[in-house]
């Protein structure tokens, strides 16, 4: 399978590689058979280590991670793309959209528009986010349980209920140092990783070129 090289790629390319890894027939072994279940922590590491490279402020590093980050994307959308159920252009479109609309300031007819303090009541409106239950019903169940619980108390705050005494001020202080965490040393430099390919799927790509190979 030919691909051109040596050209400065873009993230369309990147969705074509990737499609071409899912093909059913030509496909890698790894690639093709994954889901967004068997994929889903991969995401998440990927997600860490981005905000790693950011908290040490290491660009090459932060251009490796982000690059990884946005390669999930693309799989995921490629797996949706599959099923024809939504297309990268329109995740790219609706992210877009979403952005317009949310500053009326910038681009609508609004100048006086205070985008950053209205930004909630846009994103509730846009979702039809009437209530509390809808506000905390909206908190992603995945995060970790600590962040979790600081989000849900933030979201209760702009309702007026959220929680009092020396429970509600220990949440606090734990989401203000989620928020402000650094790492110790700005000095010590994570180790660049090599390239992000699981060894089952290397193992299975191996496997695939040595059976063509030899058949």
């Amino acid at each position: 399978m030919e691909y051109p090289h040596n050209r400065p790629y873009t993230a369309d390319d990147l969705v074509r590689i990737i499609t071409l890894l899912r093909d059913p027939v030509n496909g890698c072994p790894w690639d093709k058979v994954q889901t967004h279940t068997s994929i889903r922590m991969n995401f998440l590491e990927e997600a860490y280590e981005a905000v790693d490279a950011l908290d040490l402020d290491d660009p090459v590093l932060m251009c490796e991670e982000l690059g990884d980050v946005l390669m999930q994307v693309a799989f995921h959308t490629c797996m949706e793309q599959e099923t024809g159920r939504f297309t990268w252009e329109q995740v790219c479109d609706g992210v877009c959209q979403k952005l317009i609309e949310r500053h009326p300031n910038i681009f609508g007819t609004q100048p006086g528009y205070e985008g950053i303090t209205d930004w909630d009541a846009l994103k509730n409106k846009e979702k039809g986010r009437r209530t509390l239950a809808d506000d905390l019903e909206s908190v992603p169940r995945a995060m970790p349980a600590l962040m979790r619980a600081a989000k849900l108390q933030k979201r209760a705050a702009r309702h007026g209920a959220a929680p009092q005494g020396a429970d509600a001020a220990a949440l606090a202080a734990a989401a203000e140092h989620l928020q402000t965490a650094q790492p110790a040393s700005r000095s010590v430099k994570r180790p660049r990783k090599s390239p992000s390919i699981p060894a089952e799927r290397s193992n299975a790509c191996a496997s695939a070129r040595s059976s063509a190979v030899t058949a």
